[in-house]
């Protein structure tokens, strides 16, 4: 199965139209609809607004396994919008040279064992 083909599955799970999922992304109908005529698959860009949409994990998207258990070690991943607060500070960390980075996890450390501490 191709991401494109997990796309039109999961849409038809939740009873989601193409047009409510463009609307929804904000990926133009006719770019959605070249995905199923053309049978061709979305551009990296648009995974991660797609995984959110969709409420799937960019793993479950681009290679269908799905991670339950414990037998394996899944790599965790975050999906952020740039527009949160979360999403500014990692763009923030993401402009800072290695030794600001460094800085800046050492700080979020000892805030993170302060709080637990209480």
């Amino acid at each position: 199965m191709t991401i494109r083909d997990r796309i039109f599955d999961k849409l038809t799970e939740l009873n989601m139209t193409q047009k409510e999922f463009s609307k929804r992304t904000g990926i133009p109908e006719t770019t959605i609809s070249d995905w199923k005529k053309k049978k061709t698959n979305p551009t990296a860009e648009k995974i991660l607004i797609i995984c959110k949409v969709l409420d799937v994990t960019p793993e479950w998207l681009l290679s269908g396994v799905e991670t339950h258990g414990t037998r394996s070690n899944p790599a965790v991943i975050y999906a952020v919008e740039a527009e949160t607060e979360a999403g500014e500070l990692l763009t923030a960390f993401n402009s800072f040279d290695a030794i600001r980075q460094a800085r800046l996890l050492g700080y979020a450390q000892a805030l993170k064992n302060m709080s637990s501490k209480k």
